[in-house]
C-alpha cells in the first residue's frame, strides 16, 4: 500500500502474516524515513481530512495486544485468570528489579502527606533491613495496639502509615513485603497490592439521559442505569471508607457522578450542578452543561446526537474535577459509549487509571 503526499511517498509492506513495517520515502532526494503504524495512519488520514488529522482528539483505535511484553494467553481456559498471570509476570520483574517496587511505594501519597514510607527507604537494601527490626518491634506489642501509639518510632526508621489500623495488620502487611523482596510470588503479590492505599478519589460518568434521584425514570433516555450506578457508588463509598480505616488512615474518599446538566430540566434537579447523593457521605452528582459557540445548550440531546459536544464537556468537566477534588482523581469510570469516551480522554490528558 502507498500513500502519496508530495514530495514523499510513503509505504505500508507486510513482510509476513501479521508483521508489518511503514517507511517515508523522499522523492526529491530518494532519503528513507521509517514511521510508525500511528504516523502511518496519520498520513493516511491527511488525504481525507487535514483539520481531523490534525485533532489531538482524534479517535485512534489500536486491536493489537495492550502490552507485547507480557504472555499472550491463547487457551479458553485462561479466560477470567488473567490477573494471576500478571502478577507472576510482575514477579519475575521484581526479582530482577526489586528497586522498582520500592521506588512505586515512594511515590505513594495523598493531600500531600507521604504513604507507608518516605525517602529515608529509598532502596531495597534499607527497606529489607528496616521491615526486619519492624518485625521485632510488632512482635512485642498487643495485635490491637493502634498505629498512632507507634507512629513516631515507624517514622523514624522510614515508615509512614498506611501500613494498616494496629500492630496486628502492620506486621501481616510487612511480612508480606518482606517475602515478596525475598522471593516474589504472585500470591504474596496480589494480596500486598489489595492492601496499598492508592484509591481515596473516583470519578465516574454517566452522560447523557436526566441524570437524577428523583422524578427522572422514564424520561427519555433514562432508565435502569441510573439506580444501577447509584447502588454501586453507595456500595463503592462502603468499599471505600472500610479499606481507608483498615489502613490506618483518617482521609474521606470522593467519589463524583459526572453528568450533563440540562437548564430545561422539566420539574428534575437535573438543572442543579451538585447534587449530594442520598444515602452517602462523600458522594455527589455533578453537572456539567453542553457549550456550543452560542452558548450553553439548554434541551435534551439524544444519547445518539450527544457526540459532537462531549470534547468540550470533557475540558469543562475535567477543569470542575480538579477544582472540587483538589487534584487529580485516582480512578475514573465510563459508563455506556458515551461515558467510557469522555473518561478515556480525560483520562489520558491527567494519566491516571480508567476502568469500565
Amino acid at each position: 500500500e502507498a500513500v502519496v503526499i508530495p514530495p514523499n511517498v510513503a509505504f505500508a509492506v507486510r513482510g509476513n502474516p501479521g508483521n508489518w513495517q511503514y517507511v517515508k520515502v523522499n522523492s526529491s532526494d530518494l532519503s528513507v524515513e521509517a514511521l510508525s503504524n500511528t504516523q502511518y495512519l496519520k498520513l493516511k488520514e491527511l488525504l481525507f481530512d487535514e483539520n481531523w488529522a490534525k485533532d489531538d482528539n482524534a479517535l485512534e483505535v489500536d486491536f493489537g495486544a495492550l502490552d507485547f511484553t507480557l504472555p499472550r494467553l491463547s487457551l479458553s481456559s485462561s479466560v477470567g485468570n488473567g490477573l494471576s498471570f500478571v502478577f507472576s509476570k510482575l514477579g519475575g520483574r521484581l526479582n530482577d528489579n526489586p528497586q522498582s517496587l520500592v521506588d512505586y511505594l515512594l511515590s505513594l501519597e495523598h493531600q500531600g502527606e507521604n504513604l507507608m514510607m518516605n525517602e529515608t527507604l529509598n532502596t531495597a537494601r534499607k527497606l529489607e533491613m528496616s521491615l526486619i527490626l519492624a518485625d521485632v518491634f510488632l512482635s512485642e506489642l498487643p495485635k490491637e495496639t493502634p498505629f498512632q501509639a507507634f507512629e513516631l518510632r515507624f517514622k523514624e526508621w522510614g515508615f509512614e502509615k498506611g501500613w494498616g489500623e494496629n500492630a496486628g495488620k502492620v506486621k501481616e502487611t510487612m511480612r508480606i513485603l518482606s517475602e515478596i523482596l525475598q522471593a516474589p510470588d504472585p500470591r504474596n503479590i496480589d494480596r500486598f497490592f489489595a492492601r496499598i492505599p492508592r484509591i481515596f478519589n473516583v470519578v465516574i460518568f454517566s452522560i447523557h439521559g436526566y441524570f437524577g434521584q428523583n422524578d427522572v425514570l422514564g424520561l427519555p433516555d433514562t432508565g435502569g442505569q441510573i439506580v444501577y450506578i447509584l447502588d454501586q457508588v453507595k456500595a463503592l463509598e462502603d468499599e471505600l471508607l472500610h479499606r481507608i480505616n483498615s489502613q490506618g488512615l483518617n482521609f474521606k474518599p470522593q467519589i463524583l457522578v459526572v453528568t450533563r446538566l440540562i437548564p430545561d430540566a422539566k420539574d428534575t434537579k437535573c438543572n442543579q450542578e451538585l447534587e449530594p447523593i442520598t444515602g452517602t457521605k462523600h458522594s455527589n452528582i455533578l453537572r456539567i452543561p453542553f457549550v456550543t459557540e452560542n452558548g450553553i445548550l439548554r434541551r435534551w440531546v439524544s444519547r445518539f446526537d450527544i457526540y459532537p459536544y462531549l470534547e468540550k464537556f470533557t475540558k469543562d468537566a475535567t477543569t470542575k474535577i480538579l477544582d472540587i477534588l483538589e487534584g487529580k482523581p485516582d480512578l475514573v469510570i465510563g459508563n455506556y459509549t458515551d461515558g467510557n469516551l469522555v473518561a478515556s480522554l480525560m483520562a489520558n490528558k491527567l494519566g491516571i487509571t480508567q476502568v469500565t
